[in-house]
């Protein structure tokens, strides 16, 4: 399967000392496919259900990691085929984590350990201030070191930016050295928002759209609605 994809911003990752990385400028990385954009088209159809709409978020979501998981780092590895000896690679250690923001992030989190299985999964839950809009952190199940960790924390949306900047900032603070933040969706206010607040941190943003912008209810233009709503239903 090849997706091509499109980087905003013109960021690069230079090499630093092993187990290191640097980044002068965030990578924004949108994903153009055909399949991607089918699937967001019927995300953001206000007639799709929520069964539908879970099932094609995970999938979604399956496409955006193959493209995410890119520079997954790997070692080289000694097997035998029943042919013949051979070297391959394996996932390194210490091994990716997945943390999905909740409540909506739960949906993304099946398409991203279908693709990396012997992933560890942690869990972020974060409420935004519907009047300040700021970001806060409930309840985290993660390890207090994730030194050398490569994270890949899900959320469908990146709207006003503040949850993703808060839940990165976190993991950057327990010692994770390479963030990529997986979005089903991005506005570019929210974009703005983290290349300022992130800048010079290890962080990459994998999604399958930059929308127009935000509305007064800080809603993404077109958009698909509340994510975890579509999702889950009303239930508070």
């Amino acid at each position: 399967m090849s997706l091509t994809c499109r980087s905003v911003g013109g960021a690069r990752r230079a090499p630093g000392p092993r187990g290191s990385v640097t980044v002068d400028v965030m990578r924004i990385h949108v994903v153009d496919h055909p399949l991607v954009a089918h699937k967001l088209t019927t995300l953001r159809d206000k007639r799709t259900d929520s069964p539908t709409f879970r099932r094609l978020a995970d999938e979604l979501v399956t496409l955006l990691a193959y493209e995410a998981t890119r520079d997954v780092r790997t070692e080289q590895v000694d097997i035998e085929t029943p042919v013949t000896a051979t070297t391959g690679v394996r996932l390194s250690h210490p091994r990716p984590m997945v943390v999905p923001i909740l409540r909506a992030g739960l949906g993304m989190l099946d398409g991203m350990v279908r693709l990396l299985p012997t992933a560890e999964v942690g869990f972020m839950g974060m409420v935004r201030n519907e009047e300040t809009y700021e970001a806060h952190t409930y309840a985290t199940r993660m390890p207090d070191d994730l030194s050398g960790r490569q994270v890949y924390v899900v959320d469908p949306m990146l709207a006003t930016g503040g949850t993703l900047v808060a839940a990165i900032r976190e993991l950057i603070k327990r010692g994770a050295d390479d963030v990529t933040a997986i979005c089903l969706l991005a506005a570019p206010e929210g974009v703005e928002v983290m290349e300022r607040e992130l800048a010079g941190t290890p962080v990459t943003v994998v999604t399958a759209a930059v929308d127009e912008h935000l509305n007064a209810d800080r809603y993404i233009v077109p958009g698909l609605g509340d994510a975890g709503d579509r999702m889950y239903g009303t239930a508070g």
